[in-house]
């Protein structure tokens, strides 16, 4: 199933709308079906679409029971886009925010690189990694330096 996605861009926009969303489908209409995910939060690594999908859900599943959803930031954004592959990095800040009042409760920033492919004319995510510096004294991951 191709998403439509027509940029490098657009790719990102439906991460960021899936996620405020907690929209699953749309989330992963945005990843080829042999994503491979390095991930800075739970599983170490996520091999393949239902794998990946298994984490979505969990991850949507435990913002719905907390009441809260997140709002999606790309910072310091690079994109590079080529005729079949691009790829981006980022600094990608989540801002968990309660649902009702849409009140601010607090953030974490992890470091991005997406690289992308052209599958049957539509953009979409086939390597994703994620990475947080690590403090050297205490080896806890450093999620509040933006």
């Amino acid at each position: 199933m191709t998403s439509g996605i027509s940029t490098a861009q657009e790719v990102l926009e439906t991460y960021k709308q899936a996620v405020k969303e907690k929209d699953v489908e749309k989330l992963m209409s945005a990843y080829s079906p042999e994503i491979h995910i390095y991930d800075a939060w739970g599983n170490w690594e996520s091999d393949g679409k239902a794998a990946w999908r298994d984490n979505v859900i969990g991850w949507f599943d435990g913002l719905n029971e907390e009441g809260v959803f997140l709002q999606v930031d790309l910072n310091d954004l690079v994109v590079e886009e080529g005729d079949d592959t691009a790829f981006a990095h980022c600094a990608v800040t989540y801002a968990a925010h309660k649902n009702e009042t849409e009140e601010k409760l607090r953030q974490m920033s992890n470091r991005f690189t997406f690289c992308m492919k052209k599958v049957d004319g539509s953009w979409m995510i086939t390597h994703e990694h994620s990475s947080l510096p690590i403090n050297t004294e205490n080896g806890k991951g450093m999620f509040h330096l933006r």
